[in-house]
């Protein structure tokens, strides 16, 4: 031993024989040979040492054993508890979790679903408080109980976003357009439910039959191959019916709604002079004719096109999850999930907002639209100043402004076009992969065992034909997003429309003001309002005439006209003549004092201009009664023959092959006298107590004008009339009086130009 000491002594047998070592060979023997020669290999090479360690173990040969046989223990110890110990604990805490999660699996999952959707309600939550807390702070405010005055019209308009406003208001307009559960459109919204529900089922089958198809192809079945083949192009004749009545349904609603939408809005667009205060009494409404054509139906469109492209996908998403949660387990679905709204919700702070951008581009195209009608409107006046020029470069800065907000949208919708499309095909298409691969490699508690390998890949191709269903219903959703953001735009601009009509017709206004009406008197006129009753005779009382923008022209106004009681009133321009009549009218609202007047069918007015309408020449001269109207009055064209005898316009109806049913632009066709002349037609056809004549025998001679009057006047008609010259005065009107104070004017119009020749005379004289 002293010579060449063994080590063999040092064994496993002989260190196993401890009593103390019993513990760590029990380790051991649950252990593999791979770990047990790990250990083994570490023991031989701590036994062989070094050779200072020989020489220790020579010269104490008693201590040797004892001290090798403790580092042995040691050693083991250290062992197992670095390597074998853990290894255990892991693996057990692992199996117990398992078991126990199988055990609970259903408790939890439900715990897990309830959490989300409490996570999700909260979310919506947070949403709307800071909606609601957007929504208060300070604006423009709307002024009340008068015309109010504005600074910036950009103020006035609101700010298109998903707040209670916008529910408030698309709440509004589904009352109008869907009034009650027996109407046609809930009829269509359940038909069109109901091929929902079909395309889905339908596209469930499928997707099982995709599966099916694919498995007896790899299992090389050739009949079961051709008899799903058979089965599919069976199924895509239900398919196919139901995508065209799904489409047919949508067209169908589009149409309702709009239909329902027009006539309300006409009926009170055209009711109580709304289209008048709308144009002239107030600034908010810049392009009523392009909301009512134009916006409406892109409303209608939009609202429609949303029901099918909400709930289509949604009734997709929960069917085809329900079916997978089953197939993949609830767990992978969850975290799928999970992730899912992870990425939607980064997406939906990256959107831009579409729904402003829509807004603006409505406005911009209503702008560029109006800068054409009103060329057109005055394209003589243009024409006659030269002003295409100014009107060229008026038009091209619209249309520029126009292209270049439509351009931003563009690049806006390109940048979140890549963003959505990477988000959307890829990110969500590997999760997916990853989901509809479960199944193959990890044991579903609850699912059917895939035992071969045509199970596996039929229940790997449903489920991904599923998912692919499933992540196409939930990027619909997201794109509906969008969508429901123009139907945002639309919607405010259209409930826009009405608020406006609902303020005019309560006699609230907002229309920028003149300096003056900032002064303390004018601003007390402009917040008060008078009393109109109804009455026989015409009777002013203290009533203050003031014109939209708050300019007041008159401070206080009283005078009386009875029945047969003819008035002249004579006046420069812009001394508020005009108004006095708008205010009979009752055009412009009343701000003070009483006003006695009849009722407004017992008052008729005929401007300078005539409004000729669109009809055949009796509509010319009946209007605004129909021919039914007319019938039903007792008049034929014979008594409307005997009117234009009187204004010697009966060759009119025989210049035209049709008569009275001839049609034509009459604006265009009839010069200014014969337009004056039919508008008088019309006053003799109405016969009204009282009759406002706005200049409307400018175009006509003085004879002419005395055989106007005259027969109104024998008519029983009262007459109120104003000329533009001289001062502002009260008189009563004469026919005859009236001739000799325009031979009279006339007469001073020729001395007056007579003036300059007189004055060179004189100097000449004086010279």
């Amino acid at each position: 031993m002293n010579g060449n000491p063994t080590h063999r002594r040092l064994s496993i047998p002989r260190i196993s024989q401890s009593a103390a070592e019993e513990p760590v060979l029990a380790i051991f023997n649950n252990r593999t040979p791979q770990h047990i020669a790990t250990v083994r290999n570490s023991v031989v090479c701590f036994v062989h040492g070094n050779d200072r360690d020989r020489a220790r173990a020579q010269r104490h040969p008693h201590a040797r054993g004892s001290r090798n046989s403790l580092h042995a223990r040691g050693l083991l110890a250290m062992a197992a508890q670095s390597k074998i110990l853990p290894e255990r604990t892991v693996k057990s805490i692992i199996s117990e979790l398992t078991t126990l999660y199988l055990k609970h699996r259903t408790a939890i999952s439900r715990t897990v679903y309830l959490t989300l959707f409490m996570s999700l309600i909260n979310r919506i939550r947070s949403a709307i408080n800071e909606q609601k807390a957007a929504s208060l702070r300070p604006g423009q405010s709307r002024k009340h109980g008068g015309t109010a005055a504005t600074d910036d019209p950009n103020q006035r308009r609101k700010k298109v976003e998903l707040n209670r406003e916008f529910f408030k208001s698309l709440f509004r307009l589904l009352k109008i357009i869907i009034p009650g559960w027996k109407s046609t459109e809930v009829r269509l919204l359940i038909s069109h439910s109901f091929f929902l529900v079909v395309r889905t089922l339908l596209s469930l089958y499928v997707a099982d039959l995709d599966g099916k198809l694919v498995s007896n192809l790899v299992r090389g079945k050739g009949k079961d191959f051709l008899i799903g083949i058979v089965w599919w192009m069976m199924v895509a004749v239900p398919a196919t019916f139901t995508n065209s009545m799904l489409s047919y349904h949508q067209c169908r609603l589009a149409l309702q709604y709009r239909s329902r939408l027009t006539n309300y809005i006409h009926d009170k667009y055209l009711s109580n002079m709304t289209f008048y205060g709308i144009s002239a009494l107030d600034d908010r409404i810049k392009n009523a004719d392009q909301l009512i054509t134009v916006d409406v139906t892109k409303f209608s469109n939009s609202l429609a096109e949303l029901y099918s492209n909400l709930a289509k996908p949604i009734l997709d998403m929960s069917i085809y999850n329900y079916s997978l949660s089953r197939s993949v387990g609830g767990e992978g679905l969850f975290f799928m999930s999970l992730l899912v709204q992870l990425s939607a919700s980064v997406m939906r702070m990256l959107t831009p907002p579409f729904g402003k951008y829509v807004a603006e581009e409505a406005r911009l195209e209503g702008e560029f639209r109006f800068q054409h009608s009103r060329l057109i409107d005055y394209s003589e006046e243009v024409a006659l100043y030269a002003g295409h020029e100014a009107e060229k470069d008026t038009l091209d800065k619209g249309y520029f402004t126009l292209i270049k907000h439509v351009n931003y949208i563009l690049r806006r919708r390109f940048y979140h076009g890549i963003m959505e499309d990477y988000v959307l095909k890829y990110v969500w298409g590997a999760l997916g992969l990853i989901l509809c691969s479960v199944p193959v490699f990890v044991k579903i508690p609850g699912a059917p065992a895939a035992s071969t390998m045509g199970d596996r890949t039929q229940n790997f191709v449903t489920n991904r034909r599923m998912l692919l269903s499933s992540s196409d219903a939930f990027g619909r959703v997201m794109f509906s997003y969008k969508e429901v953001m123009e139907l945002a735009g639309y919607t405010s601009r259209v409930a826009s429309l009405l608020d406006v009509m609902d303020d005019i017709q309560a006699g609230k206004f907002e229309k920028e003001l003149v300096s003056s009406a900032n002064t303390d008197e004018n601003a007390a006129m402009l917040r008060g309002r008078g009393k109109v009753v109804e009455s026989e005779d015409i009777e002013f009382i203290d009533v203050p005439i003031i014109s939209p923008n708050g300019d007041v022209l008159v401070k206080a106004l009283s005078f009386s006209l009875k029945p047969g009681d003819h008035l002249l009133v004579v006046g420069p321009n812009g001394c508020g003549k005009s108004s006095l009549f708008r205010i009979l009218g009752g055009l412009w609202p009343v701000y003070g004092g009483t006003v006695r007047k009849p009722p407004f069918s017992d008052i008729f007015y005929i401007p300078q201009r005539p409004y000729l309408s669109r009809g055949s020449l009796r509509q010319q001269v009946i209007y605004p009664d129909s021919v039914r109207h007319m019938r039903a009055k007792g008049v034929t064209d014979a008594h409307l023959f005997d009117i234009l005898k009187v204004l010697d316009l009966e060759s009119l109806v025989a210049s035209y092959p049709d008569g009275w049913d001839a049609e034509a632009e009459w604006r265009e066709t009839l010069s200014g006298g014969l337009q004056q002349r039919i508008a008088m037609a019309r006053l003799y056809y109405h016969k009204p107590k009282y009759a406002i004549l706005d200049e409307c025998t400018s175009s006509v001679t003085l004879e002419t004008e005395k055989v106007m009057y005259e027969t109104a006047k024998s008519l029983g008609i009262t007459l109120m009339t104003f000329d533009g010259h001289g001062k502002f005065v009260f008189t009563k009107l004469d026919a005859k009086k009236r001739l000799e104070l325009e031979d009279e004017k006339d007469e001073l119009d020729l001395q007056l130009r007579q003036i300059p020749e007189i004055e060179r005379r004189i100097e000449e004289l004086t010279a």
